[in-house]
Formats: structure tokens, sequence, C-alpha cells
């Protein structure tokens, strides 16, 4: 038989051996949790810095709300446009767009169409007290997996919603518009795929520039849905952006952020640039690129990264968000 002492230096040395390996793979696992989450915040800090730098870059130094070129006969058009109607008109962006998830292969399920329309139809013939107005505002936005074999319907998102607007106007310039929002969002489906929520929404929108335009929107949620009741941890709690339009008024290009719950940086991002094809028409090529969960409510809890191309509708001076 074997010695013990034989065997103690050889056991000594095979642990020494398992505490090495099991300590270079915490240290491995650990490395490699810490590069993905500041991977993560990076993306979203490049983000920010991203707005701020657009918006500083674009604002000249002592400028507050910037007249802009032919403002008084813009500011004029918009208070026409207020004042006289017309009484149904473009809310949000219309655009019709097909594409696929980025960074892997195009599929039947993972490329789809995906459409929005959005209407405002003005409520009263008068303007209201303190200048304002009220508008009853539908979108409707539907995902439509064509690329499978019945083609349906994957998900159509409801949302209605009631505001009060009021346009602000200095020194024959158009500053910008503020509206109170009642809206309601759902999926119009019954059982465990119903998704539905409420939000009472303060958002608006300045003019900073000839070119820049800025815009933001923060709610207080109702949230009525037995199957999503997180959907805040996705679908956020505000929201900003900015647009930039050429001096020719050919291209667009704009970035969205939508903060979800807590107090990291974690947000969903919405880039979209458009080209207006001829200057007559309101007819747009359209690009937009979703990076973020909540871009419909089936699966608002699901990442999703897609890229799609197609045409846009514009409402006449400026777009809801």
């Amino acid at each position: 038989m074997t010695s013990n002492r034989a065997v103690e230096p050889v056991f000594r040395a095979r642990i020494h051996i398992c505490n090495k390996f099991l300590t270079n793979f915490a240290h491995r696992k650990t490395l490699l949790f810490i590069t993905e989450h500041i991977n993560a915040y990076m993306r979203h800090l490049i983000t920010i810095i991203t707005i701020a730098v657009a918006a500083l870059l674009a604002i000249p130094a002592g400028a507050q709300i910037l007249a802009v070129d032919h403002q008084k006969e813009f500011a004029d058009s918009i208070k026409q446009e207020f004042d006289l109607g017309p009484f149904f008109g473009l809310y949000k962006d219309n655009y019709f767009t097909v594409g696929t998830t980025l960074g892997k292969k195009p599929t039947a399920t993972n490329s789809d169409v995906k459409f929005q329309i959005s209407l405002a139809i003005r409520l009263t013939n008068a303007t209201l007290p303190w200048n304002t107005f009220l508008y009853i505002m539908y979108t409707q936005k539907t995902f439509w997996n064509v690329f499978e074999r019945s083609m349906p319907m994957r998900d159509l998102n409801f949302n209605p919603g009631i505001g009060w607007s009021k346009p602000f106007f200095s020194k024959d310039r158009y500053i910008g518009k503020m509206t109170l929002l009642v809206e309601h969002e759902s999926n119009g489906r019954d059982g465990p795929e119903s998704r539905s929520w409420n939000r009472i929404s303060l958002c608006g929108n300045a003019l900073l520039s000839e070119n820049l335009a800025v815009h933001a929107k923060l709610w207080i949620p109702i949230i009525d849905g037995m199957n999503n009741k997180d959907i805040l941890n996705y679908c956020g709690i505000w929201q900003g952006g900015l647009v930039y339009t050429t001096t020719n008024q050919k291209f667009q290009f704009g970035l969205t952020v939508v903060k979800r719950k807590g107090w990291n940086l974690n947000a969903n991002t919405i880039l979209e640039g458009s080209w207006k094809v001829n200057p007559k028409t309101n007819l747009n090529l359209f690009m937009q690129w979703y990076q973020g969960y909540g871009e419909n409510l089936i699966d608002y809890n699901v990442y999703h990264s897609r890229i799609r191309f197609g045409i846009v509708f514009k409402p006449k001076f400026m777009s809801d968000f």
C-alpha cells in the first residue's frame, strides 16, 4: 500500500490545480458579466450624449427659441391652420414599411410589415379659452407577418385619445405646442393575449432653429391589463427626441429615446430617416430602426432590433410622437 506521506503531496497538488481552475473560471465569468453590462450601459450613454451634442451644436451661442427664415409667414400659416382647420388631418406619421431583424438571416418569422395610421379630428369650430383647441386622436399600429403561410396579422395596437392643445407664439415666431392627452392603448384581444393600459400624458414640441426641433412626452400610467402589470419596465415612463430637417426640406432625420422604468441607463431607441420624393407632394421614402422593448403590445417584454424601409406621409408642419 502507498503511504499517506507519498499521497499527500499529490493530493495537495491536485487541490491547488482545482482551486486555480475555479478561480480563473470565476474571474472569467465575472469579467464577462461586467463587460456585458458595461457594453449595454455604454450603448445607452452614447445615445444620450448624441442627443445632447446634437442639440448643443444646433443652437447658436446666446440663442433661445430662434427665429427662422420667413418666420412671420411660417407663424401666420400655423395660426391659420389652428384657427381655420382643416378639422380632420394627420396626427403622427402615417407609414407603410417592410423589414427584418438586424444581425440575423431574414426568415418568415423575423421579417414583417409594419404600418401606422394616425389621424386627429378637431372637436370645436371656435377657439377655446387661452387660445386652445380640443382634439380626438386615433393611432393604429399593425404588425403583419406577410411572409408566413397564411399571412396573419401578428398584432394590432389601438391608441385612441382626447387632447387639449395650446400652440405658443412670441413676436411673430412659432415656438411650439403643448398637449394634455388622455389616451388608451390595447391590442383588442381577450384572454391571456390581452394587453391594455391608459396614460395621462403631457407632451410638447419646440422649434429651436430652422433645422432642429425637439419633442418630449411624460405620462402617468393607469395599468388595467392583467397580463401586462410590468409594462413600465419595458414601455417606459417618458420619452424625448429630436428631429433634424435639411434647409431644402428634402431630408429629415429623427431620434427618439424612450426611458424604461428604473434609474439605470436603459432605453428603447427609434432612429428614422426620410426623403421627400417631390416638393409638391407629401410622399417620402422612409427608414425606421427600432431597438429595444415595447415595439408592440403582444410581446412588449421581448427585445427587438428591426430595420424597415417603406413610405411615409407626414403632418403638414410637425409630427407628434
